[in-house]
């Protein structure tokens, strides 16, 4: 195992754990809370209930390596989304009232090199993929 694929499963698991944590706060919050939220922002509030779904489903799918490159496509779009909607008006690195985006801007880049990277061998991806060769 080289250096590079240790690191792609850290990364991975990682980015799963946190999105996970992101998804369950939500949940604590009330849905509907952050339905409302959304909506005092602009943006549609039936979007947190996707976005509640894709930080908890999509994290156990990183943890367990299945469809990474699309749940980390997903992530991607879902984290320009973010910045575009809230945070690029504080800038990179935020201001007095709310902070930046450097935050998202970091799991961005983790998300989009989860999709374009080689599986892990330790990921039901790589399980489908030496079923489908053999």
């Amino acid at each position: 195992m080289t250096k590079a694929t240790v690191v792609s499963l850290i990364m991975r698991v990682v980015m799963g754990i946190i999105f996970i944590v992101h998804g369950v706060s939500k949940l604590q919050m009330g849905l509907s809370n952050v339905d409302a939220w959304f909506g005092s922002i602009g943006i549609p509030g039936f979007l947190a209930y996707f976005v509640a779904a894709l930080e908890l489903v999509g994290g156990i799918m990183l943890i367990l390596g299945l469809f990474t490159r699309y749940v980390s496509a997903l992530f991607v779009i879902m984290l320009i989304g973010a910045i575009v909607t809230t945070k690029l008006s504080a800038g990179l690195v935020g201001n007095a009232q709310m902070p930046g985006f450097e935050l998202e801007l970091g799991f961005m880049l983790v998300s989009l090199y989860l999709v374009v990277a080689d599986h892990s061998p330790f990921s039901v991806d790589r399980l489908f993929m030496n079923k489908r060769t053999a």
